[in-house]
């Protein structure tokens, strides 16, 4: 890639000497907390492609592919804030405050994020602070893992006679998982699991204990939306064990549900995948 990718211990005297905000040093910047939907780059909205290319500086996260990354103009400054399972490259708290920084610099902000930047992905925390100090943000909705990932693996969140509601949840809080488990273990849902992968086993206990059938149909969505998605299906009593028999990497999305009985027959992208191969091949 030939943008620059700044490192984060220098990242102060790096983006002062190789950007130029596009405002003067007395005007304040602003920042866009742009959504890049789950991976694929054809899936970004247009508003998205189009904050991409004209921002000063993007912070972008882990989740956010390679493809999309492709994107970014080679001379805007590019930093990674990710986050993933006990590694952080910067704490919440110091992007915060780089966002701010930055802003009164001058620097118009794409803050990229995976997904959608209002569903598990801490866009209410930056938006917030920044809007204290008056800083201008706008939200750039993205497509979450939880409608494309499923989409792409054929799996319908609701569909008639199987699924009338559908629940987000996260697997990773401040108080783990402190939920209404009695709730989601009812019938006639689609329940979508962020960040679940290593929770499985406890996700399995609560729900069977709550209620839930353990022959529910369930599947596990590993890289979704991309060329190296990879669709489990089993049930939510197997889901541990399938989880370590096919050593999925994160992120993976855990979804349980009648509807997952519908993937076999739906399932559009991984024989889309398979033809390109083999013309390739051909």
């Amino acid at each position: 890639m030939g943008n620059k990718i700044i490192a984060l211990n220098n990242e102060t005297r790096a983006l002062k000497q190789q950007s130029t905000p596009s405002k003067s040093a007395s005007s304040q910047g602003k920042v866009w907390l742009v959504g890049s939907g789950p991976g694929d780059a054809e899936l970004l909205t247009v508003k998205a492609l189009r904050i991409i290319q004209q921002a000063d500086l993007i912070l972008y996260d882990a989740l956010v592919s390679d493809e999309i990354r492709a994107l970014f103009p080679e001379q805007t400054a590019a930093l990674f804030v990710g986050k993933s399972k006990n590694h952080h490259s910067i704490s919440q708290s110091a992007l915060n405050e780089l966002l701010v920084t930055k802003a009164a610099e001058g620097f118009n902000i794409c803050r990229l994020k995976g997904g959608d930047p209002f569903i598990f992905g801490r866009g209410g925390e930056e938006a917030l602070t920044l809007r204290k100090i008056g800083v201008d943000v706008e939200i750039v909705p993205g497509i979450t893992a939880a409608s494309g990932c499923t989409s792409y693996a054929g799996i319908p969140l609701t569909h008639r006679g199987m699924a009338q509601a559908c629940t987000f949840i996260t697997a990773h809080g401040e108080t783990g998982l402190n939920l209404d488990w009695h709730a989601l273990a009812r019938p006639a849902q689609t329940l979508v699991i962020y960040m679940g992968l290593s929770k499985l086993p406890d996700i399995r206990r609560e729900l069977s204990y709550h209620g839930m059938p353990t022959n529910t149909p369930a599947a596990l969505i590993s890289n979704g939306c991309r060329p190296e998605q990879q669709t489990v299906i089993g049930t939510l009593e197997t889901l541990p064990e399938l989880a370590k028999q096919h050593q999925l990497p994160s992120p993976t999305l855990v979804v349980i549900g009648e509807v997952v009985t519908l993937a076999p027959a739906l399932n559009w992208f991984n024989t889309l995948i398979e033809s390109e191969q083999h013309e390739l091949s051909a």
